[in-house]
């Protein structure tokens, strides 16, 4: 194996040469990709039981934004922009920012498996959201997305506590993240079926498995500004999380503070888990999956990758909230459910490439 502190400077990490035609791929790339996204929100609001079409759509929203007069009966107005729109759209800031977080933590872990649900991210978020709305932690004094960033943070920082102790390679962050995550959803449970009275735990259960009903515009803004700062603080890291794809030392070696830029990163990842917890619940495997398809677009370079991913994450969750919806119409299937059936074989997938490409 080479020695990383003796290799030399990487070169993936500055801008290839003759960069016009990857500036037009990208930006190519980036405007499928927006397109593909608008168009996703568009016919997804459409689904369901009342009738509605894309122009019924496109003519509430310019109502609401002031460019035109609805002519739609309030009752359709008000499902395509108090129930479906808000969901629909919080349903892609979601996505976006799972896949994100996973991009960062993978990267800065340099392991393909690292995502904030596998590290128990989502699952310390869970059990401080549920402590708060349950055991009224607090006193009323701390909001849910309070006790999911604590929760997020408690058990993150458990996990480096482990890996530490344990050695500190990438397989056992891994593994760490594993055990936090059985942890925390144990603690969960105990507190939902010790603490909580049967409507409190139905409606407590569903949401932990992922889900997206009854969500308004409140959710949708906080959780847009939190993707936001966390996706323009990842981008202004970008060439530093190029680097940590060669190691720490080699990251060192380039001048980056390896430590002061881990805790940034990943207090940020957290900081936006507990905001899509706190609104969504756990949904998993988002942030496994979608950085390498979005990979096998763009290559490594984050400057790049970021964007596409937050995008491909985007239209992936909405429309898996759509088939969650409307699979079992009327009854629902937690967003949760559908994104492991789609996201366990994915996995494997990475497993057994990491296996024949260690």
């Amino acid at each position: 194996m080479t020695d990383t502190r003796t290799a030399p400077a990487p070169s993936k990490v500055p801008e290839p040469r003759g960069t016009g035609v990857r500036v037009l791929r990208d930006g190519l790339l980036w405007t499928v990709g927006a397109a593909l996204l608008v168009l996703s929100v568009a016919v997804a609001v459409t689904i369901g039981p009342a009738r509605i079409s894309v122009p019924d759509v496109w003519s509430t929203v310019a109502a609401h934004l002031g460019l035109g007069e609805s002519r739609l009966t309030p009752i359709r107005d008000g499902i395509i922009w108090n129930l479906r729109m808000p969901r629909t759209l919080l349903a892609a800031v979601c996505g976006a920012g799972l896949a994100v977080c996973g991009t960062v933590m993978q990267s800065l872990l340099r392991n393909p498996l690292a995502d904030p649900f596998v590290l128990g991210v989502s699952s310390g978020a869970s059990t401080g959201a549920v402590a708060v709305v349950v055991l009224g932690a607090g006193g009323g004094a701390v909001s849910i997305s309070a006790g999911a960033f604590v929760g997020a943070l408690c058990s993150f920082a458990l996990v480096l506590l482990l890996s530490h102790t344990l050695g500190g390679t990438t397989d056992r962050v891994v593994l760490s993240g594993v055990a936090a995550m059985q942890l925390f959803s144990a603690l969960t449970s105990f507190v939902v079926m010790t603490a909580a009275d049967a409507e409190q735990t139905r409606g407590v259960l569903f949401w932990l498995l992922g889900s997206l009903s009854g969500v308004g515009w409140t959710d949708v803004w906080v959780c847009a500004a939190v993707l936001a700062v966390t996706l323009l603080i990842c981008l202004g890291h970008a060439r530093t999380l190029d680097a940590f794809a060669f190691g720490q030392e080699a990251a060192a070696s380039l001048g980056v503070h390896v430590g002061r830029t881990r805790v940034v990163l990943l207090c940020t990842t957290a900081l936006l888990t507990a905001a899509l917890v706190s609104s969504a619940g756990a949904i998993g495997f988002v942030g496994l999956v979608l950085p390498h398809a979005a990979r096998a677009l763009t290559g490594s370079g984050h400057r790049r990758l970021l964007p596409v991913t937050a995008l491909a994450g985007a239209v992936f969750l909405v429309w898996v909230d759509t088939l969650a919806r409307t699979v079992l119409d009327p009854q629902e299937v937690p967003v949760g459910v559908v994104t492991a059936l789609i996201g366990v074989p994915a996995f494997v997938l990475v497993l057994y490439r990491t296996r024949r490409n260690p």
